[in-house]
């Protein structure tokens, strides 16, 4: 890469961190913040968490399509700003309802999509992926910091405080994306980046992507429903709001390094299935050890490590499912739909496990997780193995309906090539390669032979 993608690649995933810190700091500490709240109620707190996922989901993809139309940054100067403001309305709330406002105007703020466009526009075809791949580790790691920071700042300045922190932060993005990142050139859609309206229909009745959909909407519903238990029970067993980070430290830190060795079986050894299932029964165990073992501090520890173990897991593997299941010129719409499900899972967590907190108790969200977790597990058990190919993509210029179906055929015969599909308005290849069978001076030939 050069060092104009390298830094927009930095700049760019320091925006999503920004903003994913504001998302995230609250889920550990809002729970026992609501109880003081006017007109609280454990479904009401429930919905609090959880509703910016609802118009996060609402509003992400056609944040992406307008970002076509009105510009990249003009959309995620809009998205900043509306995140912003919701920051400053639940700073502002005495009551649950004013934050439940907020925190929906925060998820309104929905750019992912369309700094995921920015980023397309401004790296070459054959770096993007590695572009991608570094923002989604950047936003890994913003969870991990903020399910420590949230109940470090909760001692220091409270809940308000956390909220007018994360209006800053959505500022401070701002100000990244208007002096460090850099204006594009051109802005087009790239099918590899972001939704196509064509391919909806072809991605929301794939079988298999309907599963891992289904996988990322229960992995963040289990997320959020477990949040809006887990510092009520540490509270319970004794342990002040202000120590939380003692418990999420350490299983955070540990999960991170127990999950490596099983990433390098499920890729190296080509054992994605088998290990991608363990991760879900570990959860499903998780959940049910919670249900049972949930009196002491050192238990909720020990369970909260093996959690978070499958969560990071789980997290890390199904975007690789998806690259590796959606068909090639149509991973930015597979991707697009996934992270809708994402969000719309965390909505559901967030007001299923609030209502049955209220109804039914702690026990009531540790079960309902349970029977999630099994239900996935059954789900996820009729997926096919999946083909352990890359993503690949070639820019061949400027060509016309004919070359591009001839260039395809001919593509498919370069070693290590298993499936390519030309879009010859975009002048990219799509490809699904072997990369240990690949034969890239042959590719790099094709393409310099088409420009």
């Amino acid at each position: 890469m050069t060092n104009n993608e390298r830094q927009t690649a930095l700049w760019l995933a320091s925006v999503f961190s920004l903003r994913m810190l504001g998302l995230f700091m609250i889920l550990p500490v809002f729970a026992l913040y609501a109880e003081h709240l006017r007109g609280n109620t454990p479904a009401l707190a429930g919905l609090a968490i959880g509703v910016y996922g609802f118009s996060q989901a609402l509003f992400q993809i056609p944040f992406g399509f307008l970002s076509d139309r009105y510009g990249r940054k003009r959309m995620i100067y809009l998205g900043l700003l509306i995140f912003a403001l919701g920051s400053v309305v639940a700073a502002l709330a005495d009551s649950i309802w004013a934050v439940i406002l907020g925190r929906a105007l925060q998820g309104g703020g929905a750019v992912s999509a369309a700094v995921m466009a920015l980023a397309a526009d401004l790296t070459r075809e054959e770096h993007r992926i590695k572009v991608m791949a570094f923002i989604g580790i950047t936003i890994g790691l913003s969870f991990a910091v903020s399910m420590i920071m949230g109940p470090v700042l909760n001692g220091w300045i409270g809940v308000p405080g956390i909220f007018w922190l994360t209006g800053l932060f959505a500022l401070l993005g701002m100000a990244v994306v208007r002096f460090q990142v850099p204006d594009p050139t051109v802005s087009r859609v790239h099918r590899d980046a972001e939704p196509v309206a064509s391919q909806f229909g072809r991605v929301l009745f794939d079988g298999q992507l309907l599963r891992l959909n289904f996988g990322i909407f229960t992995l963040h519903l289990l997320l959020t429903a477990t949040f809006v238990a887990v510092p009520l029970a540490l509270r319970d067993a004794g342990l002040a709001s202000g120590k939380h980070w003692e418990v999420y430290l350490p299983a955070l830190l540990f999960s991170m390094a127990a999950m490596v060795p099983f990433i390098i079986v499920a890729e190296k050894q080509h054992r994605l299935k088998p290990v991608f299932l363990g991760a879900i029964l570990l959860l499903a165990l998780t959940e049910f050890g919670l249900l049972t073992l949930h009196d002491s501090v050192l238990e909720i520890s020990l369970l909260m490590l093996a959690f978070f173990t499958g969560f990071n897991l789980l997290e890390a593997t199904l975007p690789s499912l998806i690259a590796k299941m959606a068909p090639p010129d149509a991973k930015g719409t597979a991707m697009g739909v996934y992270s809708s499900s994402q969000f719309l899972g965390a909505f559901a967590g967030g007001a299923l496990g609030g209502l049955l907190h209220g109804r039914v108790g702690l026990q009531g969200v540790f079960a309902f997780a349970t029977l999630g977790a099994l239900a996935w597990l059954l789900v996820a058990w009729t997926m096919r193995n999946p083909s352990y190919l890359s993503s690949y993509l070639l820019n061949v210029g400027a060509l016309d309906e004919g070359q591009a179906w001839d260039l395809a055929a001919r593509l498919t015969q370069v070693p290590g090539v298993a499936e390519a599909v030309v879009i010859a308005a975009d002048g990219v290849a799509y490809l699904k390669v072997d990369r240990h069978a690949l034969d890239e001076a042959a590719l790099r030939a094709y393409a310099a032979t088409e420009r």
